[in-house]
Formats: structure tokens, sequence, C-alpha cells
């Protein structure tokens, strides 16, 4: 039985994968362009000059897989595997 002090995956949250690393994220929300990137490029931020091309997929039932465009967002599920790359346009 796990140990309040385990903190290894709490009931309310997912693991999401981003670039090969495993993140956890609240259960049943929303993530946005914006904190995939920063997942990935911490010091991403509003004054970045650097676009990034955002891809997932095992995503929930109605939409497997698509591209998350800047100002987008999607929801979470367990398992849930993102690829950010830059695209060098800014």
């Amino acid at each position: 039985m796990a140990k309040p002090e385990d903190h290894d995956k709490p009931d309310k949250s997912v693991t999401i994968i981003v670039e090969g690393t495993a993140h956890e994220w609240p259960k049943n929300t929303d993530i946005t362009y914006e904190q995939v990137v920063k997942l990935e490029v911490p010091d991403y931020g509003p004054g970045s000059t650097t676009t990034y091309a955002v891809k997932y997929k095992n995503g929930h039932g109605n939409k497997p897989e698509g591209i998350l465009p800047p100002g987008g967002s999607v929801k979470v599920k367990d398992g849930m595997i993102f690829s950010v790359s830059e695209t060098g346009q800014s």
C-alpha cells in the first residue's frame, strides 16, 4: 500500500511524455501549447522569438493525434506523447 510520502504518481494526475521525458500533469485538464513548450524549453516565455511545432499522439478517442498550435490546448490523457521541435520561424 502506498504511503502518504510516496509521490510517484498521485491519483489525480496522469503521466505525459514530452520529448522522451515523463511529466506529471493534473488529470482531466487541458495543457496549452505554451505549457508543453515550457516543459521542454524551460526558458521559453512571452518574449521568445523562437517558435516551435508541437505534435501529440495517444490523445483522447475523438482526436488521438494532431498538431497543437500556438494559443491552442488539448485535454491530457495518461501516456500521451508530445514532440516539440524548433521551427526557426519567428
